[in-house]
C-alpha cells in the first residue's frame, strides 16, 4: 500500500469531515437541509454546482473517453459546456421563482396535483441512481488501482461516507464539499494538462500531429465510437439538452436568495466548466500518447483510470495520488449531492406531500429525509456492484437521456406555455 497515497486521502476526507461537522451545527430545519437556507452566494453556488457537474463522468470518464476513442471522447466535453447555456438562458431564474426544495415543487406550483408529483419524484429517483452508479464505479476503479482491494469494498468505503455526509450535514456540508473539490480539481486539471502541454513543446499543432502520426488520424476526427451522423447528434442533443432536466443541478436553484443570484450562479458554472473541459484534451491525448490504450484497457477496460494512470507517468506515486485524492473527492461531493436530491423526492415529494399531505413537523421532515438518505444509498450501492466494466460517462449519459427527455420538455411548457 503507498502511504502517499494514504495521506492523501485521509487529509482530504479529514478536511471533508470537518466541513460537515460545523455545517451539522447549522442543519436544524428542513430548509437547511434540502437548500442549505437559501444562503448560498452567487459564486458560492456557482462553484457548488460546477461541482456538481464536474463529477467522476467528467474527470475520469471523459478523460478515459478521448484517450481511448479520440474526437469522439471530447463530444462529452463539448456537450457538457454548452449545456450550461440553455440553464442560464432558460431555466435558472423561473425555476428559481416557481420551486421551493425539488423538481415536483415548481412543477405543482402549476399543477397541484400529487400524480404529477408522484411521477416528477420517480423520475428524480431513477436520474439519481444512475448518476450515483456511474460515480461509484469510477470511486470503485479509482482506489482498486491505488490500494489493491477488491473493487466491492471499494464500493462499499465510498457509499459509507457519502451517507455520512448527507445525514449530518445536509446541503450546507454538501456544498461547501463541492466547492473545495472544484478548486482542487481545477488545480489538479490545470497541473496534469500544462505538464503535458510542455512534453509536446507546448505547441498545440504539434500535439496533433504527434496523435495523426503515431496512433492514426481517425483519433483526430469524429468515427471511432460514432460511426454514424445520427450517433453524434443524438448523444450531443442528450447532453446539450439533459442538464437542464436533471434534479441534483436543479435542486441547486433553490440554495440562493432569488432568481438574479440563480441566473449569477449559472455564469460562474459556464466559466468554470469551459475552463475545465478544455483542459480535457490534453489529459485524453495525454494518456494516449505517454501511457497508451494497452496499458489504460489492461488496468480498466473503460478507460476510467487513464487520468491516474497518466498523473503516475508524469509525476510518479506523489502526482499519482494527489490527482486520485482529488478524483475521490470529486466522486464523494458529487454522490453526496445526488444522495440529498433522491431523498428529498423520498421524503419530501412522496412521504412528506403524497403520502402526509404536507402535515409534517420540522423533526418528522428531516428524520424523513435521512431514511430516504440511507434507502438511496443501499440502492445504489448494490447496483454499482454489477456495473464494474462500464464507462461512467457512459453509464451518466443513461440519465441526460432521461432528463432530456422526460423532464425538459415538461419544465419549459410549464413555465413558457400558458395553455399547457
Amino acid at each position: 500500500m503507498n502511504f502517499t497515497s494514504v495521506g492523501f486521502f485521509l487529509a482530504i476526507v479529514g478536511l471533508t469531515l470537518v466541513v460537515t461537522y460545523i455545517a451539522a451545527k447549522r442543519t436544524s430545519s428542513a430548509s437547511d437541509f434540502y437548500t442549505a437556507g437559501g444562503g448560498l452566494k452567487g459564486w458560492q453556488n456557482g462553484f457548488a454546482i460546477a461541482g456538481d457537474y464536474l463529477s467522476a463522468a467528467a474527470f475520469l470518464g471523459v478523460s478515459g473517453a478521448i484517450a481511448l476513442t479520440g474526437f469522439d471522447g471530447f463530444f462529452f466535453s463539448v456537450g457538457y459546456v454548452v449545456a450550461n447555456l440553455v440553464l442560464l438562458y432558460l431555466i435558472a431564474e423561473p425555476m428559481r421563482n416557481l420551486g421551493k426544495y425539488t423538481l415536483a415543487d415548481m412543477l405543482t406550483a402549476r399543477f397541484n396535483e400529487k400524480r404529477v408529483r408522484g411521477v416528477a419524484a420517480g423520475g428524480t429517483i431513477v436520474i439519481v441512481i444512475l448518476y450515483m452508479i456511474a460515480q461509484l464505479v469510477g470511486a470503485g476503479a479509482l482506489i482498486k488501482l491505488l490500494f489493491g482491494i477488491d473493487y466491492w469494498i471499494a464500493v462499499m468505503i465510498v457509499g459509507v461516507m457519502m451517507t455520512t455526509y448527507v445525514l449530518f450535514g445536509g446541503m450546507t456540508a454538501t456544498s461547501w464539499v463541492q466547492i473545495i473539490k472544484a478548486f482542487l480539481l481545477l488545480f489538479g486539471t490545470a497541473l496534469l494538462a500544462g505538464m503535458v502541454f510542455a512534453k509536446f513543446g507546448y505547441s498545440l499543432t504539434n500535439m496533433f500531429n504527434t496523435i495523426a502520426e503515431e496512433h492514426g488520424e481517425q483519433f483526430l476526427i469524429p468515427g471511432i465510437k460514432y460511426s454514424s451522423p445520427i450517433d453524434s447528434v443524438s448523444m450531443m442533443m442528450a447532453l446539450v439538452l439533459g442538464t437542464s432536466g436533471l434534479p441534483h443541478i436543479l435542486m441547486r436553484f433553490f440554495t440562493v436568495k432569488d432568481a438574479k443570484t440563480a441566473r449569477s450562479s449559472i455564469s460562474w458554472t459556464t466559466w468554470i466548466t469551459t475552463i475545465f473541459f478544455s483542459l480535457t484534451i490534453f489529459l485524453g491525448f495525454g494518456a494516449l500518447q505517454f501511457v497508451g490504450i494497452d496499458a489504460i484497457m489492461a488496468e480498466n477496460k473503460a478507460g476510467n483510470t487513464a487520468a491516474p494512470l497518466l498523473a503516475h507517468y508524469l509525476g510518479g506515486d506523489v502526482l499519482m495520488s494527489f490527482i486520485s485524492a482529488v478524483a475521490f473527492a470529486t466522486i464523494l461531493a458529487v454522490v453526496s449531492g445526488l444522495v440529498l436530491t433522491g431523498a428529498a423526492a423520498i421524503s419530501h415529494d412522496i412521504y412528506g406531500e403524497i403520502i402526509k399531505d404536507g402535515k409534517l413537523t420540522i423533526t418528522q421532515q428531516v428524520s424523513a429525509a435521512r431514511a430516504g438518505s440511507i434507502g438511496i444509498a443501499v440502492l445504489s450501492i448494490f447496483l454499482a456492484l454489477f456495473a464494474q466494466n462500464l464507462n461512467v460517462s457512459f453509464l451518466v449519459s443513461f440519465a441526460f437521456c432521461i432528463g432530456a427527455s422526460g423532464n425538459l420538455p415538461v419544465i419549459l411548457y410549464t413555465i413558457y406555455w400558458k395553455k399547457f
